[in-house]
């Protein structure tokens, strides 16, 4: 007897990967160019601080002699200083075009948050991503965790700026350390963005690695595949 194979008619159809726009071309520029600069913006601020690294964590250095000489960074103060201030000016340079673009294109609207709930509801999305809430709010490109820590780092940009300005020229620019307290104030206030900026770096990275391929393959070619992951 041959056995005869029933064939659904929807069988033979081959279902198509819908191309899904994440990411904007400029929004992905500013992205990539940006994650250089500020890591070179943290390479020469480290080469500096070696030259008066006051900070401690308990009884220990933030920074211990052994962390400079591991990797080299012990008595190169001139030549982080003089590529410090010559980054500088790139980086100022991405962020006010970031800030210009977001608010001229409306992208500001997915980016920024909109009311006191949001603040909430990022604190909803941190204890679903450590698996202790089980559902998420409702969000829209981005979630509410991304719009607060988004926000901020644009924030934390503008304080570096300002607190690393009040440090280089205390004198002629004296009403801007003082709205730090002091050139003390501005060195802790720019010391402390800067463990905010690795800090960022290091939950950022873990979180590309959550979210998989598909949500990376959105911030290099812009579109994601819907239903991927």
């Amino acid at each position: 007897m041959v056995e005869q194979q029933l064939i659904s008619p929807s069988a033979d159809k081959v279902v198509m990967p819908t191309l899904k726009l994440k990411h904007l071309v400029a929004v992905r520029w500013f992205h990539w160019i940006n994650f250089p600069l500020l890591s070179l913006m943290i390479w020469s601020g480290l080469l500096i601080y070696w030259a008066y690294s006051i900070y401690n964590v308990g009884p220990l250095r933030f920074f211990p002699k052994q962390v400079y000489d591991f990797l080299h960074m012990d008595h190169r103060l001139a030549e982080g200083m003089a590529l410090h201030f010559f980054i500088m000016w790139f980086f100022v340079a991405n962020g006010i075009l970031y800030v210009a673009y977001t608010i001229l294109s409306g992208e500001w609207r997915y980016l920024v948050p909109r009311s006191l709930s949001t603040f909430r509801d990022a604190w909803q999305v941190v204890l679903y991503d450590l698996g202790i809430a089980k559902s998420l709010p409702l969000q829209q490109k981005y979630n509410a965790a991304q719009q607060v820590s988004y926000s901020a780092i644009v924030v934390m940009g503008a304080l570096s700026v300002m607190s690393g300005l009040a440090i280089y020229k205390p004198a002629q620019l004296g009403w801007l350390t003082a709205l730090f307290g002091g050139y003390g104030g501005a060195r802790l206030v720019h010391f402390a963005l800067t463990i905010g900026y690795l800090l960022f770096f290091a939950v950022h990275l873990a979180q590309v690695l959550r979210a998989g391929w598909n949500n990376f393959r959105g911030m290099v070619i812009g579109y994601e595949l819907a239903g991927d992951k």
